[in-house]
């Protein structure tokens, strides 16, 4: 095994757990039938070519080391997708409580947006993995964001490998114009957000109600045969 592999491990299996964590608070409000301010959660190692990307960029060597991952503070990453802006707070705040991390830095691109027009809720954390050669602390990166603000930060990613930083005056009048679009309609869908939660709410249950008369329809066809 590579030292890049042994380095990359413990980030790997801290991302793995994170996912499960947070989806499993996902569940605790389905059990709960409280509706859930989490709508998905994705995660990723960053791959070398990235890491090395930002070590250029940082001044950083390119090395396996514990300055690497003090310094690149998203080598793990987590992102948690919301339905609506307030819900970034409510998971936030979830976040904070918890005691098998640590949260110890934030930055708040959405009251403050970037001047791209990038919005998101990052938290830094200390998350601890336990290894074959012991506990690792690993410093790993969590985005909240509502899916709006994904979509606009997906296609921006693309165009910035594409124009490598450096986005045409007309390209970047655009983004910054469909990220105040993707902003605006954050704020509708939350001025009637009782609305969309009670036609989701109505939806699940007609959808659970057409399961059961399946699932029934076909154990009696079963037992009649």
């Amino acid at each position: 095994m590579g030292q890049w592999e042994v380095f990359l491990s413990p980030y790997r299996q801290a991302v793995d757990e994170l996912k499960i964590k947070l989806k499993g608070m996902r569940s605790q409000f389905g059990i709960m039938s409280a509706n859930s301010p989490i709508e998905f959660v994705t995660g990723r190692v960053k791959p070398l070519a990235s890491i090395y990307d930002k070590s250029l960029d940082k001044e950083i060597p390119f090395e396996p080391t514990a300055r690497l991952g003090n310094e690149l503070q998203d080598i793990a990453g987590v992102r948690i997708m919301c339905q609506f802006v307030d819900d970034i707070a409510t998971v936030t705040e979830l976040i904070r409580q918890r005691n098998d991390m640590k949260v110890i830095e934030e930055k708040d691109y959405i009251t403050h947006s970037k001047p791209s027009g990038y919005r998101s809720h990052h938290m830094i954390i200390e998350y601890p993995v336990e290894t074959i050669q012991g506990r690792i602390v690993v410093v790993a990166e969590i985005q909240i964001r509502t899916l709006a603000m994904n979509f606009w930060a997906s296609i921006e990613h693309s165009m910035n490998y594409k124009y490598k930083g450096i986005f045409p005056e007309e390209i970047k009048n655009r983004l910054q114009s469909a990220a105040e679009a993707a902003f605006r309609l954050d704020e509708e869908m939350s001025s009637i957000r009782s609305e969309i939660q009670e036609a989701q709410a109505y939806f699940s249950e007609i959808k659970e109600a057409t399961n059961t008369a399946i699932h029934k329809s076909t154990d009696k066809e079963e037992r009649d045969n």
